[in-house]
């Protein structure tokens, strides 16, 4: 039984996951040509979409995250738990996974 995701907005990761969709490479190119999708290299950057709580430590203190919604950070090529909802791709990874956090 699977249940069908309206909006990725009713998503909430758990725990120490990260919910992040892939940002699409351009299909322009700096003089105006478009390339083929067959062209396009996938891109390893991510826009960070939603942010679980954190992991308890022994303690029971809560360990936050070290990236929040709206960070762009770079993904690894393989892995994590892809979504689709409609047209649109998202993934689930959890924040250990994630490789850097890119600072404009």
């Amino acid at each position: 039984m699977s249940a069908a995701i309206k909006s990725i907005k009713s998503l909430a990761p758990l725990l120490d996951r990260v919910l992040v969709q892939r940002i699409k490479a351009d299909t322009k190119t700096a003089g105006g040509i478009f390339l083929p999708e067959t062209a396009v290299k996938e891109l390893n950057e991510a826009k960070v979409l939603a942010v679980g709580p954190g992991i308890m430590d022994k303690k029971g203190n809560r360990i936050p995250l070290g990236v929040a919604a709206g960070d762009r950070v770079l993904i690894p090529q393989f892995g994590g738990s892809p979504l689709k909802v409609g047209e649109e791709e998202f993934s689930l990874f959890r924040d250990h996974e994630l490789l850097a956090k890119i600072n404009e």
